[in-house]
């Protein structure tokens, strides 16, 4: 099965640590309606504007998942408009190229910057709602004291 064209189902929930805890990460209809459009509005035009397998860290992820790995209890990801996208992985492209792209050219509701450099995020969060409710509000991550902060870009 496939959210589309570029995403496999399996990729969209799979967890490794849903696995090592034994949580069933499955989305219920709502939120697979919400993962096929994310899909759709942000990883489509990204994978097909590069034209290069683009990695997805993390989409789908039920509450207690999200809790186990210590995600906001607002987090996107719960609801299937969310995804961390790690374009490093495969090193033909950056996570500061992705970025920039959404930034520039996609309808999107947030965008993060997650930690890394000042050159280029460790990865990049993106979600999507609806052309009416997207936020389009971007913004960086960084730590402070051990705790994860934000700030909204400006750049």
């Amino acid at each position: 099965m496939r959210i589309s064209e570029h995403v496999a189902y399996s990729e969209a929930v799979h967890s490794d640590t849903a696995k090592r805890l034994g949580i069933v990460n499955t989305p219920n209809e709502e939120q697979l309606l919400e993962m096929q459009k994310a899909a759709e509005k942000i990883f489509e035009p990204i994978r097909t504007f590069f034209n290069v397998p683009i990695f997805i860290s993390s989409f789908f992820r039920t509450v207690q998942l999200n809790k186990a790995i210590g995600g906001s209890s607002s987090s996107q990801h719960c609801k299937g408009q969310a995804m961390d996208i790690d374009a490093d992985r495969y090193k033909r492209i950056s996570n500061s190229d992705i970025f920039n792209y959404i930034k520039n050219n996609v309808d999107f509701d947030q965008l993060i910057w997650e930690f890394g450099t000042t050159i280029n995020p460790d990865w990049v969060h993106v979600s999507y709602t609806s052309p009416e409710e997207n936020r389009k509000e971007i913004l960086i991550a960084y730590r402070q004291g051990g705790k994860t902060k934000y700030k909204f870009y400006n750049g």
